[in-house]
This record gives structure tokens, sequence and C-alpha cells, in this order.
């Protein structure tokens, strides 16, 4: 199990890499990740004692919130979800169980800690799926099966007796001729060094659609999995495709890999791991606060949050791989609460979110920053995107500034949705550029203050047009 051992400074600072502003959030959450290292390495019975702080982010849509979380998956090296929590209803209604949010956290973990194993066998693996490689491309010819049909139903049924999975008798062993062992000691030494990488291959493999289709269905939701019981009555179909050597390496190595680790220790140790360090993200937690109105759906609402405290208190969950305790794991609640309030949160639930941050409206000079200072923002995102059909565009400090202040004006004037309002106007500022691009060729375009006022000025000073194109 790994943790991330990232300072809250060196957090802060990735996340400055992509987030403008919001200091206050940001050091917030580093300080909760950080915290969660701290525990692991307390004595056992000090670990028990220490429960997460869980945050509460409160600011209007557009400022930060989300993108804080999704740069979070990014950071570190934990099981990590984020969910909406409209999804969820009470117990009774039709809609979503809370409970899964716990096994897609699972899920996640699941997914991280194969990846870990899988480099940890990855040379034996590897050296595996080279082995199949030379088979693959030097094929010898096959003895002949003796056995029939019944025989290897039979066979099947007492595997089954016994409590094995069971397969098909593969007694259709090769003869390897002296001919066909020297042309594979050649072709695995062409294969070592490298010069057969771009040659096609036939392989056999797992069909993908007979994969399990996840936690949609209700036996799912309910901690009930029938694909393994499936799987074990009946044998995985399988597909042939013609690949490239390199390729067919990696899918043969997956297929070594899963052979090669221990399921049983996967999925202890990906519970273990939910469990003790992970995160779960709840997005617009405040729209199932009631509020002020009244209406029918307030019973429901005020369900969900009940049906949410104990998950987040600290409560056991059943999931196909085992049960899963949740009282150490950190929760990440984030809303707007533009028409209600924290405090309209059921008493119970708000206590369970002690550390509160506000995040800021953005301003004009953050609207700038976010234009020109992120890694990949979104002036480069769309320098880089047009620069495909050859054509070169720059934006003058003038023209993002007017940009910056249309943003400001349209966002006062009619809905605030903070950053999102950039790409709105970006999009309608380059939709000739965009349209005409490849036809263009080549060239250098300049976009200027006047250009914007041009394009999307105009539309921002009448209220009426901004309301719909904007």
């Amino acid at each position: 199990m790994t943790e991330s051992t990232q300072t809250p400074r060196e957090i802060v600072e990735v996340l400055d890499q992509y987030i403008v502003g919001q200091d206050e959030a940001k050091k917030a959450v580093a300080v909760a990740l950080r915290n969660r290292y701290r525990r692991m390495q307390l004595s056992k019975d000090m670990q028990d004692e220490i429960s997460p702080k869980n945050l509460l982010m409160i600011g209007p849509t557009g400022v930060g919130k989300t993108e804080i979380a999704r740069r979070l998956t990014k950071i570190v090296n934990a099981p990590f979800v984020k969910v909406e929590a409209t999804k969820f209803t009470e117990v009774g209604y039709v809609g979503g169980d809370v409970e899964s949010m716990v096994r897609d956290l699972v899920e996640n973990a699941i997914q991280l800690e194969r990846a870990d194993q899988y480099k940890q066998v990855h040379v034996e693996a590897e050296k595996r799926a080279n082995n199949e490689l030379v088979k693959l491309l030097v094929p010898a010819k096959k003895k002949e099966n003796r056995q029939n049909d019944m025989q290897n139903l039979m066979n099947m049924f007492t595997q089954l007796q016994k409590g094995q999975a069971p397969t098909t008798d593969d007694s259709d062993k090769e003869e390897v001729t002296d001919d066909i062992r020297e042309k594979r000691m050649s072709t695995a030494e062409k294969l070592k060094d490298g010069l057969l990488e771009n040659d096609q291959v036939e392989i056999e493999m797992d069909d993908p659609s007979q994969q399990p289709a996840g936690q949609s269905t209700m036996l799912n939701q309910m901690g009930i999995d029938l694909n393994d019981t499936l799987a074990g009555l009946m044998p995985k179909k399988k597909i042939k495709r013609t690949v490239p050597v390199s390729e067919a390496r990696e899918i043969l190595t997956r297929q070594a890999s899963e052979n090669l680790i221990n399921k049983a220790d996967l999925y202890h140790n990906a519970i273990v791991r939910a469990e003790n360090t992970g995160i779960i993200f709840i997005d617009e937690i405040d729209k199932i606060a009631p509020g002020k109105s009244q209406n029918s759906g307030e019973v429901s609402r005020e369900g969900v949050q009940r049906d949410i405290l104990p998950i987040v208190e600290g409560s056991q969950v059943n999931t196909k791989y085992g049960s899963v305790n949740t009282d150490h794991m950190l929760f990440i609640g984030s809303g707007a609460f533009a028409e209600n309030k924290p405090s309209d949160l059921i008493p119970e639930l708000q206590g369970r979110f002690p550390i509160r941050v506000e995040l800021k409206d953005l301003t004009k000079d953050d609207f700038v920053r976010i234009l020109t200072e992120p890694t990949n923002s979104l002036t480069k995102q769309y320098i880089a995107l047009i620069g495909t059909d050859n054509i070169k565009v720059t934006f003058t400090i003038e023209a993002i500034n007017r940009i910056a202040e249309i943003a400001t004006e349209v966002n006062h004037n009619t809905d605030n949705i903070g950053a999102r309002r950039l790409h709105t106007i970006l999009e309608k500022l380059l939709e000739d550029i965009l349209y005409e691009g490849p036809d263009m060729q080549m060239g250098d375009i300049t976009i200027t203050e006047k250009y914007v006022d041009d394009k999307v000025g105009k539309l921002a000073k009448n209220k009426d047009l901004s309301r719909y194109i904007l």
C-alpha cells in the first residue's frame, strides 16, 4: 500500500500549475492529504483514534472546486472517486444507492493495486510473452487430441467437484522438430534485438465484450456479482486478432501478469488501501439541502443526507470483494450554496465536515491569469489546435485583457458561471478561424483588441444577445 509523500507546499505548487488563485482551498486540501500520510506513520492504536478532517468547499460555479478534485487524481497515489450528490436518492426511491460511491472507490483501489502488482511481475510476464510470441511466429504442428468431447465434459465436471475452475483438456501438445527448434532460436534472437516489432502476428485473447459491465446493475449495487460465478461455469470466449508484434507483446504480457498475481492478496490489499487512503469527492452537495424551498422533493433530499451520513461517519459497506470500513476515508464536499447555505444541511452531516473553505469569485485579473498562466491554458490550447492547420495564432496582451473584461461584464450582467464563460467567449471569438483554417493552408493571425471587440464586444453590450450567445 502506497500513499503520496508530497509536502503540503509541493501539493499546492502542483495545483498552482493548473488553478489560478483559491490559495485557502488549495492549502486546506494539501494539509488534509498530508495528514493521511502522517497518520500512516503512527502506531496502530493511534491510527485507529485519528479520524480524517473532512472538507467542505463553498463557492460559486466555475471558480475551481471541481478542477481541484480533478487535479487531485494526478497528485495522490491513492484511490479517488468523484460523485455527484444529485444522482443519489433516498432508499425506496428510484435512483442511485449512496453505498455505490464506496464500491466505486474499491474498484479504483483494485485498479491501482493491480497496476502495482503488474510492475512486480513485469519481468517474468514479459519473458513468458516473448516465449509465446516465438511460438506464434514459428508455429509447430500440433499433436492430435485423442480425447473426445464426452471425456472433456467429464473432466470439467470432475474439476468442478474438486472446487477448481473448469478447463478444457489441452493435450494437443506441439511436435517440435529440430528444424522448428532452430528457427525458434533464430526468431528469439531477432525478437530480442527488436527486429520484428512491426511484423504481424495472430494472437488469441479474451473477448473484451465479455468483461464485467461494472456496478450498474441492481445486484452489483447490493454487492453481489454473478460474473465470477458464471465465468466459472462457462469457458471464456476467445477472439483472434492480427496485430503487430509490439502490440501483441503488450497483450500477452498483460495476460501473463494476470496469471502471475495473487488475486486474494490483490483484493485484500485494495480494500486496506481504500479504507486507509481512499478519498471520495462529493460534488453538488448543496443540491441535497432543501433550503427555503418547500416542495415534494424535500423529503427525498433530506433522506439522501441521512443515507450519506453513516458512510461519512464510518460504517461497513458490503462489496463483492469483502466488507469495507469507511471510518478513515477522506470526504470532500463541494457546492455553490447559491440558493441555500451549509447550515441547511442536517446538523449531523454538517458536523462531519469540520473544515470549511470558501472559494472567491473570479475577477478580471483572475481571468487574465487563467488565460495565460496555467500549464496548457485556454489560449495555449486554441493556439495548438489551430496550429495543426499550419496557422500561427498570436494573442496580444490587450486582446487578452479585453477578453477578461468581457467575461467579467457578462458574468455580472447575466448568470455568473465563472471561468466557464471564457470557453464560450473564445469559441465565439475564434469561430471563423476554426471554420476556415483548413482551407487557408498556412498563415499568421494576430488577435488584437479591435478583433475581440468586433467579434464579441458588441454581443456583450447587448444583454439580450449575450444572455443566449455568450
